[in-house]
């Protein structure tokens, strides 16, 4: 049985097909009202290889000149990111213990050569909430290690309608893409695989009790 850094929980088949069809077909009219684009490395404005978009009253994003950052419109259409869809504000109630909702869902789609390397979540304001990742169309190698990036690191297999969650000491943990397994999924049309990250970016208050019931519990 393969053991998960601490904080790290994947919960394999948690939706059946019938859910990813109603999920994917929520996610074809956040495409429609913010269409996919693809984002670029600060500094060196590298192409990323997958191509995302996002919905929630913020959205991830990073460019050459500004780096990485949550702001409230698309890059491109300079327009609102459409609501997040009720069907994942509930899987976010159901699975992450977290009394806030989230306030962005980043949507990133790969195609069969597309990778995602080591990183971390970290351009977020609240590390109490965790970072619920959802998994629909082709399976993929997902990679996940420790805080620091010279840590050891565990990769296992994400199919469709797995989900992950990364909370409590793996919060922080540094996580990647490996590689794509095409054809693995018949749910998306012309293949390829959508991941669904939900994060909460400000601090709520259900956050700042979280950080002093953690404070006391260092000092006794």
């Amino acid at each position: 049985m393969q053991v998960l850094p601490k904080g790290v929980r994947h919960i394999p088949g948690y939706l059946g097909r019938e859910a990813q069809e109603a999920l994917v077909e929520n996610i074809r009219q956040v495409v429609q009202a913010a269409p996919l684009y693809t984002p670029v490395m600060p500094r060196t404005g590298k192409p990323m290889s997958v191509r995302m978009t996002n919905c929630g009253s913020l959205g991830w994003v990073t460019d050459r000149d500004h780096g990485y950052r949550y702001q409230a419109e698309h890059p491109v259409t300079g327009k609102p990111w459409p609501p997040i869809p009720d069907r994942l504000l509930r899987i976010w109630e159901e699975v992450s213990g977290y009394a806030g909702a989230p306030e962005a869902c980043l949507v990133n789609f790969y195609r069969e050569d597309a990778r995602m390397g080591m990183h971390q979540d970290r351009d977020e304001a609240e590390f109490a909430a965790p970072v619920v990742s959802i998994s629909l169309g082709d399976s993929c190698l997902f990679r996940v290690g420790q805080t620091r990036r010279e840590g050891r690191t565990t990769s296992f297999r994400l199919d469709s309608g797995d989900v992950v969650i990364l909370g409590g000491e793996g919060r922080l943990a540094f996580h990647g893409v490996d590689r794509i397994y095409p054809s693995t999924s018949a749910l998306l049309k012309n293949g390829g695989r959508i991941n669904l990250t939900l994060r909460r970016v400000t601090r709520s208050a259900f956050g700042e009790q979280l950080k002093d019931a953690e404070d006391r519990s260092r000092r006794t």
